[in-house]
């Protein structure tokens, strides 16, 4: 009988914990960022929390107030930006269905062995614009439609990216508790060997979030800057597009080169060498020298490993899955690889990182 009493019991543990994770399903994506976050952040919150005398609460506050204003306003702004730019580019489709395409710039017909054929090629556009235009046209609405889907999910993850900073405030403020209970289970999973493991896992969350994704923050910034300084049109767009492409091998160069292409087609050649030169050596000098300084550290990092996240985490959690996925993967490929390499090393606390 007793056995019978304990079986049920855990059944109605394993019941309740399978109701619990029913009802944090929808805030999981947010959950595990708001985490991540505040795992890679803590030597900040450790930092201000003694300056603030041990007032977590107030230092919770501070850090969290200061991730909002980093991360929410600027994406605020970008999507009222986002809206400014679908306006003009109808706009502009409206004005050549009317008008036409404007004269082909000078310099284009004075390419070398091409530049003639490209002014043909514009000229031919030209003159077939509406026809193309209304060929097209049953093409716009689906195209229109796929377009608001995107939206919809950026402004999906936009909100959860914006939910799990609230989190962040908690996991800051209860940050020790937290760390204590979960090392406490890893105790009764795996024994002696949970602190090592807890570290390990510490270690492999801030080396992804500094190397890949502070890197990449890093590019979206300057190159925002370059793009304001040379005037190009839709900066903040580009400096999300950076962002994006930042997560993945040379990536950033397919932001900067079609806009120091477009200063070079409106024949601001001074704006167009500047933004090349602040492109080379600057937003792709991040990459070439910081990125692979702050991943190496404590270890090396499979690129397929961040490449997959990156993609895998688009689309398991949409847009916020690009900052999810290659964390997730990378502590999971750190642990086997911990693993694999210490499989004699038995429950030894002391064996060594890998």
């Amino acid at each position: 009988m007793p056995n019978n009493d304990r079986l049920f019991v855990q059944i109605l543990l394993l019941a309740l914990l399978g109701a619990a994770l029913w009802v944090m399903a929808p805030f999981i994506s947010a959950l595990l960022w708001g985490a991540i976050l505040a795992f890679a952040s803590w030597p900040l919150m450790r930092l201000l929390t003694r300056l603030l005398h041990g007032r977590e609460t107030l230092a919770a506050g501070i850090l969290t107030s200061a991730w909002i204003v980093v991360v929410v306003l600027p994406l605020v702004w970008l999507g009222f930006n986002l809206a400014d730019h679908i306006r003009d580019a109808t706009a502009f489709v409206r004005d050549v269905r009317v008008d036409g395409l404007p004269p082909a710039p000078a310099w284009l017909g004075a390419l070398p062995l091409v530049g003639e054929r490209l002014v043909g090629m514009w000229d031919t556009v030209d003159q077939q614009g509406p026809a193309l235009l209304a060929s097209v046209k049953p093409y716009l609405g689906q195209t229109g439609n796929w377009l608001l889907a995107r939206s919809a999910q950026i402004g999906s993850g936009v909100l959860e990216l914006s939910l799990s900073l609230i989190f962040v405030f908690f996991f800051y403020r209860d940050g020790p508790r937290l760390a204590a209970f979960v090392l406490r289970l890893l105790q009764r999973l795996m024994g002696a060997r949970a602190g090592y493991y807890l570290d390990l896992v510490a270690g492999t969350v801030q080396r992804v979030v500094n190397g890949v994704i502070g890197t990449a923050a890093a590019q979206a910034l300057l190159a925002l800057i370059g793009f304001l300084i040379a005037g190009v049109p839709g900066a903040i767009v580009l400096g999300l597009v950076t962002f994006m492409l930042s997560l993945i091998p040379m990536g950033p160069p397919l932001a900067w080169l079609p806009a120091t292409a477009w200063l070079a087609w409106k024949g601001e050649y001074g704006m167009a060498v500047f933004l090349g030169i602040w492109g080379t050596f600057v937003i792709s000098g991040v990459d070439n020298v910081l990125k692979p300084y702050l991943i190496s550290r404590g270890g090396d990092l499979p690129l397929v490993i961040v490449l997959l996240g990156v993609f895998g985490g688009l689309i398991a959690f949409g847009f916020i899955g690009l900052f999810i996925g290659p964390t997730l993967l990378a502590v999971g490929y750190s642990l086997l690889l911990d693993w694999s390499r210490n499989a004699g090393a038995g429950d030894d606390p002391k064996a060594p990182d890998a």
